[in-house]
């Protein structure tokens, strides 16, 4: 019995939650082009989009475009003005993150796809295609790769109506028609995260996963005031932390440590969680491929892990392949196997 509960602690999904400073993080120099992306309170200074912005006159103080938009969008229902004003920004942003393309050197989103398995998700609030792009060139190296879902859409993600299909925007799907662009949720306060086909399909896929989870890692999301439903809605998956004292949360920010507890409390219980400024200090980075095994193994059959043998900042795609490839080939022995895989970090 005790085999079999190992196995499926184990085997139970690690869920990553991606907000914006997670896209921040990978690029800290910029793109591929040099070209550096920026959260919601930089948008406006980085798009030059104060002209747009100036044709209507806005009553809110803020700078941030998360405000901004949320009045255009409740005075666009009655004034065509802002209405259009309100369209052109949706076109310019989206113009905006199609254009991003990640540096040739690995970044924390190769890293992070590169780090888990197909049991596993990654959950993302961010439009642009680095998550897309860095799967891509994962794939070189295995197919055992985590599921994704796009909880605000992406501008890198097209949809099939007719089979229910997500994929790389363009791509044909197999009924011969092209995947349509996936609609972007913009910041309102009350989204509609149902009507969307593709973006309740990204909803229910988190929820799915997020009820079976076992770890969970909240990467750069800071959750604001425009998305108080979609944390509702996490939490309704995740349930009361009394039902979670196994699980394990990770929480990766460049906020001070408290202000980030502080946002995630209602997900932790007691002291299941850890704090982290840095991917690389966390155990996807440290553990990668096996993030689950070891933390049962650290916490459940006291076994001293060595912190040394994972990830590093400044590693190749060929170190990143030398370093996985043994993991990736047990992985791919085992598939169908009720066996659990070995955990090298100790």
């Amino acid at each position: 019995m005790s085999e079999e509960y190992e196995y499926y602690m184990k085997n139970r999904p690690h869920v990553v939650i991606l907000g914006a400073g997670a896209s921040c993080a990978a690029i800290p120099k910029g793109d591929k082009y040099g070209r550096k992306i920026s959260a919601m309170n930089g948008f406006i200074d980085k798009l030059g989009l104060n002209k747009i912005i100036s044709k209507v006159s806005i009553y809110t103080s803020s700078d941030n475009l998360e405000d901004i938009y949320m009045e255009l969008d409740e005075r666009s229902k009655n004034e065509a003005d802002c209405n259009a004003v309100k369209i052109e920004l949706e076109n310019v942003i989206r113009d905006y993150m199609s254009a991003f393309e990640l540096p040739d050197e690995p970044t924390i989103y190769d890293f992070l796809v590169m780090s888990l398995t197909s049991k596993d998700l990654i959950a993302t609030f961010n439009w642009d295609p680095f998550l897309v792009q860095a799967i891509g060139r994962v794939q070189k190296y295995t197919v055992n790769i985590p599921q994704v879902a796009f909880l605000h859409g992406n501008v890198a993600v097209g949809y099939c109506s007719d089979d229910n299909l997500i994929g790389n925007a363009g791509r044909i799907c197999r009924c011969g028609k092209a995947l349509k662009a996936m609609k972007l949720l913009f910041p309102i306060k009350n989204k509609d995260y149902s009507s969307d086909e593709a973006i309740a399909k990204s909803w229910k896929q988190l929820k799915n996963t997020l009820e079976r989870a076992y770890m969970v890692t909240i990467f750069g999301y800071s959750a604001p005031k425009s998305d108080v439903e979609a944390v509702a809605m996490l939490k309704q998956a995740w349930g009361d932390v009394n039902d979670r004292k196994l699980e394990e949360i990770e929480l990766v920010d460049i906020r001070d440590e408290q202000t980030v507890i502080d946002s995630w409390d209602q997900f932790i219980h007691t002291h299941h969680y850890s704090y982290h400024t840095s991917f690389f200090d966390t155990t996807l980075a440290r553990c990668p491929r096996r993030s689950c095994e070891a933390t049962f193994d650290r916490l459940m059959n006291c076994i001293w892990l060595d912190w040394n043998k994972g990830f590093k900042e400044g590693m190749s795609f060929s170190d990143i392949d030398k370093m996985t490839y043994t993991l990736i080939a047990e992985e791919e022995q085992n598939k169908g196997k009720k066996e659990v895989l070995s955990n090298p970090y100790h």
